[in-house]
């Protein structure tokens, strides 16, 4: 039943999905990378500064002073559902840097019991066949210095691809545009998602959702259209970094999401949604931190029929040495939000450790 409910999930979403713009059309881009901002709440696109600005700010990528790469890893959905990011950037001279960056989310090895039971009603168990279904994003960065000194631009061209089994295909293609500029205590920071909006054009095998269809009791649509648009996106944000008697110091950033539809955002109207968030991140001399942050904050529907409002609470922890930096993060923690917590863990490597 539960791989029938997948498929059905399928189906709903590809006919929702019609030649219309979806509010939540590749919502797998916007999850999030990085286990140190995943401990600050995502609220970093004024303080990004190193290979992750590739995802979180491109024009922080200017920052770099060598070589950089990023792993991460996260299960989601009691690990039925894995979500993986690599990345890789890199200075060019003084002034510009570029980046590249993987995201990937999939569930693996999904039952096909499509075919299970034949026109006469009987069953065969060696007709249950697997497939995986996996969205991808594929990030080019480009961060270039301004004649203004402290500003900063940078720009991202996105490559989708997603894929359900052998059922359905879609390519899609985006840009991003943001801007950072620091001062010597303040920090701004503006994030533009999809700002030509994200278009995906998808492929379904007639044969094979025809399949479905009879799989799954009472389905009988037409075959949905293939176009998705993706709207856009903007985050702003502005940090402070405070320094105690040198070896401590603390990072203080405040981001507002805005989405341009009416969601169930704590702050919503008819032509944009906004969330705060706010992330805090403790160091001890460079080496050692430990971080905090609240976000997602979100009008929740109760059975009773009352609204209340969720968030989001996470923290974090991390070790640098010599250019290696260790990082975790436990999402949502008490369960405060209608999200599930995930815990998240992530690499850096920085090419210091080879001088």
């Amino acid at each position: 039943m539960k791989e029938k409910l997948l498929l059905l999930l399928f189906l709903v979403s590809a006919t929702l999905g019609a030649q219309t713009v979806r509010k939540y059309s590749n919502e797998f881009m916007n999850i999030g990378v990085d286990a140190a901002a995943f401990g600050m709440s995502n609220a970093v696109v004024a303080s990004s500064g190193d290979v992750n600005s590739g995802y979180w700010n491109p024009a922080g990528l200017v920052n770099l002073e060598d070589k950089q790469i990023s792993l991460m890893h996260a299960s989601y959905f009691a690990n039925i559902a894995n979500y993986d990011y690599a990345a890789f950037a890199m200075p060019l001279d003084d002034r510009s840097a570029v980046g590249l960056s993987v995201i990937r989310f999939g569930v693996d090895d999904i039952l096909n019991t499509t075919q299970l039971i034949d026109d006469e009603g009987n069953i065969y168990y060696d007709r249950i066949s697997k497939f995986s279904t996996a969205d991808y994003g594929v990030t080019f960065s480009y961060a270039r210095r301004l004649p203004l000194d402290g500003l900063n631009y940078g720009v991202n061209a996105k490559v989708i691809r997603r894929v359900i089994g052998d059922f359905a295909s879609s390519w899609g293609f985006g840009l991003d545009a943001a801007i950072q500029f620091r001062t010597d205590k303040w920090m701004f920071g503006v994030m533009a998602r999809d700002i030509t909006t994200t278009f995906n054009a998808w492929s379904i095998d007639e044969e094979k959702f025809a399949e479905i269809q009879g799989a799954v009791e009472g389905q009988n649509q037409e075959l949905p259209e293939t176009t998705e648009i993706t709207i856009p996106k903007l985050q702003l944000g502005m940090a402070r970094k405070f320094v105690y008697r040198y070896d401590f110091s603390l990072l203080a950033e405040v981001d507002l999401n805005f989405r341009f539809a009416e969601t169930n955002d704590v702050i919503s109207t008819s032509f944009a949604s906004i969330t705060p968030s706010l992330g805090l991140e403790f160091a001890y001399i460079d080496m050692v931190y430990v971080r905090g942050g609240v976000g997602n904050f979100q009008n929740i529907k109760q059975l009773d029929g009352s609204d209340s409002v969720g968030f989001q609470p996470n923290i974090g922890v991390g070790f640098r040495y010599k250019g290696i930096q260790v990082d975790y993060a436990l999402t949502d923690i008490g369960d405060q939000s209608a999200a599930l917590y995930s815990n998240v863990f992530s690499l850096k490597l920085d090419w210091e450790i080879f001088r």
